[in-house]
C-alpha cells in the first residue's frame, strides 16, 4: 500500500534533517575518507546518515523496501518485485564533501512502477532542501536547529530563447560539450550532487545533459523534484528513465543509461537524438 502523502511528506523530511545533522557533525569534525571496490569515496557521515534514514523509513513504513547505496554496496538488496519501494542515496556528491565544497545533498526516493512519484534533496551546507509530493514541488529553508523554515512552490520556466545548461563538476565529458554546442547553449554552470535536477526545478536552467554514470539512487529523488515541476528525465532514446532496473544484461543493477533532464517546452526526443 502506497504510504500517505502527508505522512510520507513529514517522514523523507524528517529523516533526511536528521541525515544532514550528522553529515554536517562530521563535516565539521573532517572527515575519514574510505574507498568502496568501485573506488568511490565513503565517509561516515555516508553511513552514519543512511542509517538514520534506513531507521525512519523502516520504522513508519515498514511495508515498503528501501535499496539504500551502502546497503547495495555491502550486497543487501531487497526483493523490490512489488513495484513500490524507496530509494537513498544518504550523501550524493560525496566528492564535494570530501572536497570541502557545500553541494552535496541527502536523497531519498518513492518509486512505483519504475515512477519517482515522491523525493526530497537537501542540501545541509546550503542550508535549503527540495520537495515533492502528489505533483507539487516545493523549495525550503533549513533553519540552523535543522528543521524546516519557510516554504515556496517551484516550477520549471518557459523555453525562451537563451538557454541554460547545468552539468557535473566532477564527471564532465566531451559529449557534454557537444551537446551544448548542438544546441546553441553558451551558458552552462557546474555544480555537483542532485542539486541540478533542482536548478532546472526551480527555473533557473533549461537542461541537465548527462553523458557520464549515474546510479539511480543518485537521481531518483532530485528526477522526482523535476517531474513535480513540470519537467522531465528521458534517456537518448527518448524514454522516461525508469527506475528499479535490475539484471540488465550490459550493466548493474540500478545503473543509469545517459539521459537529458530538461524543463517544460524541450524537445527531449530530439536533444536525446543528437550526436
Amino acid at each position: 500500500m502506497q504510504p500517505d502523502a502527508a505522512e510520507l511528506k513529514r517522514v523523507m523530511e524528517s529523516a533526511a534533517l536528521a541525515a544532514a545533522r550528522a553529515i554536517m557533525a562530521v563535516h565539521s569534525a573532517g572527515p575519514d575518507v574510505q574507498y568502496k571496490p568501485d573506488s568511490s569515496p565513503v565517509t561516515a557521515a555516508d553511513e552514519e546518515a543512511e542509517r538514520l534514514i534506513l531507521a525512519a523509513m523502516v520504522r513508519h513504513f515498514p511495508s515498503v523496501p528501501v535499496v539504500a547505496e551502502e546497503a547495495v554496496a555491502a550486497g543487501l538488496v531487497p526483493d523490490i518485485s512489488g513495484g513500490l519501494f524507496f530509494l537513498v542515496d544518504p550523501l550524493d556528491g560525496t566528492k564535494e564533501f570530501v572536497a570541502g565544497r557545500n553541494e552535496f545533498t541527502v536523497n531519498i526516493a518513492l518509486v512505483r512502477k519504475g515512477v519517482p512519484i515522491a523525493g526530497i534533496v537537501l542540501a545541509p551546507a546550503l542550508s535549503s532542501g527540495f520537495v515533492a509530493v502528489e505533483n507539487r514541488a516545493e523549495r525550503f529553508t533549513v533553519t540552523g536547529d535543522f528543521a524546516v523554515g519557510e516554504r515556496r512552490p517551484i516550477g520549471c520556466r518557459s523555453r525562451g530563447t537563451a538557454l541554460t545548461a547545468v552539468a557535473s563538476r566532477s564527471h564532465d565529458t566531451p559529449q557534454t560539450a557537444r551537446f551544448l554546442d548542438d544546441h546553441g547553449i553558451d551558458a552552462c554552470t557546474a555544480i555537483g550532487s542532485s542539486l541540478k535536477f533542482c536548478l532546472v526545478a526551480e527555473g533557473l536552467a533549461d537542461v541537465y545533459p548527462r553523458f557520464s554514470r549515474t546510479m539511480e539512487w543518485d537521481t531518483a529523488a532530485g528526477d522526482a523534484v523535476l517531474r513535480a515541476a513540470g519537467g522531465e528525465t528521458r534517456t537518448l532514446a527518448g524514454d522516461l528513465l525508469a527506475y528499479g532496473k535490475r539484471n540488465q544484461p550490459h550493466d548493474a543493477d540500478f545503473a543509469n543509461p545517459n539521459f537529458i533532464a530538461a524543463g517544460a517546452g524541450w524537445s527531449i526526443g530530439a536533444a536525446a537524438g543528437a550526436k
